[in-house]
């Protein structure tokens, strides 16, 4: 009896073991457990808005700032941030493109209106400019205003 006791015991503790080593699902990063007590626990996403056109040329200064106050604004109205680089990709073309890229970073909970809220300005920004890709970048934050 004893050692059926004992080889239960060892059984569950791998079972534990294996539970806490098994690919997780894809949900939004939760880092409460690393935040402290006055810290509020966000997803942190950053979309990569490359500037150049397929057909040439780039997304003019003008059409940016209309895409940011339609489209991004309204869906994060709390606030963003925003960060003018350059960037450089390789699309489908199998080319590399050096190009001006948008930043743009926004805080938010972990709710699938919020998810929702990110797709939708990348698969708009896809749309409207006839871009191949808008890079995501997601993180869990812990945040606070001081």
């Amino acid at each position: 009896m004893e050692t059926i006791q004992r080889h239960l015991g060892v059984l569950v503790t791998l079972g534990a073991v294996a539970a806490c080593a098994a690919p997780q699902a894809a949900v939004a990063p939760r880092p409460s457990a690393v935040c402290e007590a006055r810290d509020t626990a966000l997803v942190r996403d950053v979309l990569y808005f490359g500037r150049n056109r397929p057909t040439g040329g780039e997304v003019a200064d003008a059409d940016w700032e209309a895409f940011l106050g339609a489209v991004v604004t309204p869906r994060f109205p709390d606030g963003l941030t925003i960060v003018e680089a350059h960037g450089q990709w390789q699309g489908r073309s199998g080319l590399v493109e050096r190009e001006r890229t948008e930043l743009v970073t926004v805080l938010h909970p972990a709710d699938p209106a919020s998810q929702r809220a990110v797709e939708e300005i990348a698969m708009e920004y896809k749309r409207r400019f006839g871009q191949e890709a808008v890079l995501r970048e997601r993180l869990g934050a812990c945040t606070r205003f001081f």
